[in-house]
């Protein structure tokens, strides 16, 4: 799993969203931003994932986040998933691995008694600084927002 710990600078995103937009981590300084990391569109639990930080975004905005979602789906694939399901935030298309690697989210998994590389379901939270707050690597997809939000306020 990830090498990255809480209170550890998280590393720079320069990333492409599935709409083209220059997706630049460090021009998010001042808001806290919940990077998620899943590993395949239009599958149940990142659909989970995603509609439950969807139905909560007004909710996450008003308490200073910004969202944005990872894997290594394609542009297309990613704009399908936003579209289905109305996602209001930017989804990484990150096809090389780049992000995906840097914070260390690719690694082995089994599914079904079959062992292979993917990416692990985790959610980082950076503050307004740059530093991790947060890292969940056991994500409750159907109440992630109520996850987050209540581990932040202990």
């Amino acid at each position: 799993m990830t090498h990255l710990k809480e209170g550890d600078k998280a590393p720079e995103i320069n990333a492409i969203d599935s709409k083209g937009n220059n997706i630049i981590l460090s021009n998010f300084k001042g808001k806290k931003v919940i990077l998620y990391f899943y590993p395949k569109d239009n599958t149940p639990g990142c659909t989970a994932e995603a509609c439950n930080l969807t139905e909560n975004y007004d909710k996450l905005l008003k308490n200073g986040f910004v969202i944005i979602g990872v894997s290594a789906d394609n542009e297309k694939s990613h704009q399908n998933f936003i579209e289905k399901y109305s996602l209001p935030f930017p989804l990484i298309p990150d096809i090389e691995k780049k992000v995906i690697l840097d914070y260390g989210v690719w690694g082995p998994k089994k599914f079904m008694g079959k062992a292979y590389d993917g990416i692990h379901r985790i959610t980082f939270v950076i503050s307004e600084d740059g530093t991790i707050l947060k890292i969940f690597t056991k994500v409750d997809t159907k109440n992630h927002t109520h996850q987050i939000l209540e581990a932040l306020q202990k």
